[in-house]
């Protein structure tokens, strides 16, 4: 019996008049995330469109693919690197007893991408659990379906967290995500902010001990290493430079930082997929770089002699800290940003110029997009407005004329 027959067996248990109808959107769930829902648009006077919300929602799982297994390759080797510096091995934990077979070596691929799993796996699967009873507890409560939106949620969510974050904590910033950021507005669709990003602003303010300073980029206890955002808002570039971090480097990655974020090129090839199928906005993506490119120019020409971040050049800021994450997958959510082409560029512009003035002028918060991108969120909806009432302003004007 195949797992379509088993499904439509079971099917009138949870139709109207069933007796498990309450819970009819936890098989909907499950039967469409399988297979192709029944009921479709077929009538000719209908637009059709086969790029439906599962399978959006597919293309941006699949477009952080290169994240995830960078998040695992980078964070087990930066993991094996404190290792071997600190020279000590101890078999005291689950972790450490199945890399006692792998061995901790930062320049053997394996077993940086097996240390890096051990991390981002058990962050993840706490992510999706405690999120997933969430969603399902409220569409059975509304007699909703379940939104498949939460599985981008959670992997965006999950690459966002530093790799030592205690999981409790993670199941805690999640449902805060879930339910205050989304679920309280009336679901996917209705909420104006991100709920990854709620859910990540709760914990930097709740817990910032556990999602700030130097202790919390690399996965080994009693080891710490500054990011190199938070080296260059100390002593600049050359703090930066001086403790072995390259252009390129942080290009690649190769850098402590949360668990998905590192690797700009990672991003920039999600980006390009995310463009190619039309999930993300061109106009969104363009505006944030353009607005962070322009305000680094303007703080570059400023110059300050106390601040060694207004020396900061745009490229750096794009390879540093979350900017370019937060640019392709987290300002580009479709429901928190804004919606007409030109409030697009405008909303993006406002993300990346609100980024770099966080960086530079704010001492205490060295990151900057995650605010920004909040701050942003919550203006999109009065910048569609004025985009709306401009353009019915001038075919006003262009009517009264003919």
């Amino acid at each position: 019996m195949s797992a379509r027959d088993i499904l439509d067996s079971i099917e009138p248990h949870f139709t109207k008049g069933g007796k498990l109808e309450k819970y009819y959107g936890l098989y909907e769930m499950v039967d469409t995330f399988i297979y192709t829902p029944a009921d479709v648009t077929r009538g000719t006077t209908h637009v059709r469109d086969g790029n439906d919300l599962k399978r959006t929602m597919t293309f941006v799982v699949i477009g952080t693919l290169f994240c995830v297994l960078m998040a695992m390759y980078n964070t087990g080797y930066q993991a094996n690197h404190a290792m071997e510096v600190m020279g000590l091995v101890q078999i005291d934990n689950w972790r450490s007893i199945i890399m006692s077979v792998f061995g901790y070596s930062a320049s053997n691929p394996l077993s940086n991408m097996v240390h890096g799993a051990l991390y981002f796996l058990p962050i993840y699967i706490i992510t999706l659990a405690v999120g997933g009873v969430w969603e399902v507890l409220f569409a059975t409560v509304r007699g909703h379906e379940v939104n498949e939106g939460f599985l981008v949620s959670s992997m965006l969510y999950t690459l966002i967290m530093p790799p030592d974050m205690p999981l409790w904590q993670v199941a805690l910033g999640i449902s805060f995500g879930i339910v205050i950021g989304k679920e309280v507005f009336g679901g996917t669709g209705k909420n104006f902010l991100n709920p990854a990003l709620t859910g990540r602003a709760f914990l930097y303010f709740a817990y910032p001990a556990s999602i700030s300073g130097d202790s919390v980029w690399v996965a080994v206890d009693g080891f710490t290493a500054a990011t190199p955002l938070a080296l260059a808002a100390n002593g600049g570039l050359d703090a930066v430079h001086a403790a072995g971090y390259s252009w390129v480097q942080s290009f690649l990655g190769f850098e402590p930082g949360c668990l998905g974020e590192t690797s700009t090129l990672a991003i920039l090839i999600g980006a390009a997929f995310l463009l190619y199928t039309r999930v993300a906005s061109y106009r969104i993506i363009g505006g944030v770089f353009a607005g962070m490119v322009a305000m680094s120019l303007l703080f570059n020409v400023i110059g300050s002699d106390t601040d060694p971040m207004f020396s900061i050049p745009w490229y750096w800021h794009l390879t540093m800290g979350g900017f370019a994450f937060g640019m392709v997958y987290m300002a580009t959510d479709p429901v928190s940003a804004a919606m007409t082409d030109t409030g697009r560029w405008v909303y993006g512009a406002l993300v990346g110029i609100m980024t770099v003035l966080i960086r530079v002028v704010n001492p205490a918060f060295p990151e900057g997009i995650m605010l920004a991108i909040l701050f942003s969120n919550m203006f999109a909806p009065t910048i569609d407005y004025f985009v709306i009432q401009a353009n019915i302003r001038r075919r006003m004007k262009r009517h009264a004329k003919v």
